[in-house]
């Protein structure tokens, strides 16, 4: 097991298996919600065997492990003896208590804000791998049609456009799946649900009615909104049955029942109210870009660090993923500005060091890998202390932030490791490069803006030259780095 000894210092700091409720993992960081986090000990988190940090944020104690997280969280799973998908599921009644308990100590803006990007971040994030992959799919075959001679009629181009329908035109089934599984439901029931939705019987079909009442014609094929409703509705109709159905024919009559419940309400009223809300969401994101891109994006830009390491970003996952849908772009562009901007910064200070070859070596390594989408490395390990440098990064994502905003830059592939390595999120599905030549102008103004303003910052602080914070890259030396960001 070869995190075995992390997943003995991680459980100890956590305070057992009994404080944890449930365990899950995202892009890069290990994520255990946890009952009482007052008992967590941080530093002891921290200092656990192939971690490169820890916070404790929206009642989880988060582990940031970099690319093998998913091995890190299988090894923990298996040394604390927990199931799969749930972990230590607590009954009813204290999972109900635990909910209002949460509710009432996170009554605030931002703690509202952190629970709902920590939900969305279970919801969304085991999703995203396949809009990237049907993202990316789609952005091959018109570059090969279009600049390749590739024939849209070949077997090639038909295979690569069934990879990207597939990514998005399914995507009911899998939030059913795995809003289900993260509410502790049955998690094939919310993927039934969604598989109805979206069959050629009911998805763009006119004329229904059930009952004699009369089901609105809505195409759910690539949408998030009602799904969500359908699920939630579920969670109360599960919970209710599970009450009042004897054990003896919870098998077969409660599926049974909550199905004949809920899929009339989710056509009738919930799907259509969905698809309502779904196309507010996506027009109010088209008159943010219609109207104040210009302020929002550079604004955001320079904030989002920081919202990353306070775990907000997960909340605009969801309009992420709703625009992609519905629109075919998204404009969740700041951590690709943000990313650039912390490399450039990071770089500035390793080109500035000219003493400790080893110590020059590593922020640079943690600078390229942060202009790769990797930042982590370099915002815990060079920037964070050393405060005046983030006015650098922030410099930088405000001055690339503005054209990106004027002439809104869009991403049409959910921005995974947004940074270099990257690009082709930004080329248009028709292969037009005119957005992707936007990115790019936007790329080069972040990293040499942020590295000149370092510099100068490095010039009036020459402390920071030599400055290494030992809670940060001392330890970071002796470990592996991570390779991959999380996912907005």
């Amino acid at each position: 097991m070869k995190y075995q000894a992390m997943s003995e210092t991680v459980l100890k700091a956590v305070g057992g298996k009994e404080n944890i409720t449930s365990v899950t993992h995202c892009a890069t960081r290990l994520r255990i919600d946890a009952r009482d986090t007052s008992i967590i000990d941080l530093q002891l988190a921290k200092s656990a065997d192939q971690a490169l940090g820890a916070v404790v944020s929206g009642g989880q104690l988060q582990v940031i492990i970099g690319p093998n997280v998913t091995e890190a969280y299988n090894d923990f799973l298996d040394f604390a003896g927990i199931e799969v998908g749930g972990g230590t599921v607590a009954d009813d009644a204290q999972t109900a208590k635990d909910l209002a308990e949460g509710i009432k100590s996170g009554n605030t803006a931002m703690g509202l804000i952190e629970k709902f990007g920590n939900v969305s971040a279970q919801v969304f994030m085991p999703i995203v791998p396949a809009l990237i992959v049907g993202g990316l799919i789609l952005s091959i075959k018109n570059l090969l049609v279009n600049y390749c001679g590739l024939s849209t009629d070949s077997g090639t181009a038909q295979v690569l456009l069934a990879i990207f329908s597939a990514s998005f035109s399914f995507l009911p089934v899998y939030l059913g799946y795995q809003l289900a599984a993260v509410m502790k439901m049955q998690p094939i029931m919310g993927a039934l649900l969604g598989a109805i939705m979206i069959s050629s019987s009911i998805s763009g079909a006119e004329g229904l009615d059930f009952l004699g009442i009369p089901i609105p014609t809505n195409d759910y094929s690539s949408t998030v909104v009602p799904i969500v409703l359908g699920v939630v509705f579920m969670y109360f109709v599960d919970r209710g049955l599970q009450k009042i159905i004897p054990d003896i024919t919870k098998l077969f009559l409660k599926p049974l029942l909550t199905m004949f419940i809920v899929v009339p309400v989710e056509l009738i009223i919930l799907g259509p109210a969905g698809s309502m809300m779904g196309y507010a969401l996506s027009d109010a994101a088209t008159w943010l870009m219609d109207n104040v891109a210009f302020i929002a994006t550079p604004i955001l830009a320079a904030l989002n660090p920081y919202f990353v390491m306070l775990g907000l970003d997960k909340a605009y996952i969801a309009i992420e993923v709703t625009s992609l849908a519905q629109l075919g772009w998204a404009p969740i562009i700041f951590g690709f500005i943000s990313n650039l901007c912390i490399g450039g910064t990071s770089l500035a200070l390793a080109t500035a060091m000219k003493g400790n070859k080893e110590k020059r070596g590593m922020v640079t390594t943690v600078a390229v890998t942060a202009l790769c989408g990797v930042t982590e490395p370099a915002f815990y390990g060079c920037l964070i202390e050393r405060p005046r440098l983030l006015v650098g990064t922030a410099i930088g994502a405000l001055c690339a932030g503005l054209p990106a905003g004027i002439f809104v830059l869009k991403e049409y592939v959910a921005g995974a490791c947004p940074g270099l390595l990257s690009a082709l999120i930004f080329i248009a599905p028709d292969g037009s490069m005119g957005n992707f030549v936007l990115a790019c102008v936007v790329a080069v103004i972040a990293i040499v803006v942020s590295f000149i303003a370092a510099r100068v910052i490095i010039k009036k602080n020459p402390n920071y030259i030599e400055q290494m914070p030992a809670a940060c890259i001392g330890d970071i030396l002796d470990r592996p780095l991570a390779r991959t960001q999380e996912v907005p």
